[in-house]
């Protein structure tokens, strides 16, 4: 049987299992407003942590880095190239971005790379978690951390996991385009910081769906 099937399936279930939003999928399952129509309206950890606080954010945390696992796994146990394993990755990171059914409007694919590079590049991803940890509690701002961390990814790649620096600059490109909003603000001065408001939990109609 020709490689490029099941290849294109890995694929396939990689976007499948990135369009799954842990922070819409936590707070739904909690009874928690949707992230999306509350505080800066990104389904991600940072929001959640803002509006719902730390229990959510961390469940959050935790399905979208868990979500790239099986599909790498696969491609891991079917010992596919690190190309072909950077594109399921890549999958992955794309459908959290941009899922299908929550009509595009997905997260910044923060936490979903981190458990991309476990599989992947796994020093790398505990040196970019370490200075996203490190530059969020200095600056209480996700998205500098973030930014920091992107950054950081292909450099710490090329000097712990050479081979995987090309796929890894993908990935950390992903993320810089999806920041790009915070990156004007940030200049702008009104970026919000990690601290939970109150203010952010109303205004705003839950979503039809």
């Amino acid at each position: 049987m020709s490689p490029v099937l099941p290849v294109a399936a890995l694929v396939v279930a990689g976007y499948l299992s990135g369009s799954l939003l842990g922070a819409v999928w936590v707070c739904r399952a909690l009874g928690r407003r949707d992230p999306r129509y509350a505080g800066s309206r990104n389904p991600g950890f940072s929001n959640v942590l803002r509006v719902h606080g730390a229990v959510p954010a961390a469940l959050t945390l935790a399905v979208d880095a868990a979500k790239a696992m099986p599909v790498l796994w696969v491609a891991q146990r079917e010992a596919l190239p690190l190309w072909i394993q950077g594109a399921v990755g890549l999958s992955v990171l794309v459908g959290h971005s941009y899922p299908a059914w929550h009509r595009g409007r997905g997260g910044k694919a923060v936490a979903s790379a981190f458990g991309v590079l476990l599989m992947i590049a796994t020093p790398v991803a505990w040196v970019c978690a370490l200075c996203w940890v490190l530059l969020a509690w200095r600056s209480r701002t996700a998205a500098v951390a973030s930014l920091a961390a992107a950054l950081l990814a292909p450099l710490a790649s090329y000097w712990l996991a050479r081979e995987a620096t090309l796929v890894v600059s993908v990935f950390s490109g992903l993320v810089l385009v999806r920041h790009a909003w915070n990156i004007r603000r940030l200049g702008q001065g009104g970026e919000p910081g990690l601290a939970r408001s109150s203010r952010e939990e109303g205004g705003v109609r839950p979503p039809e769906e």
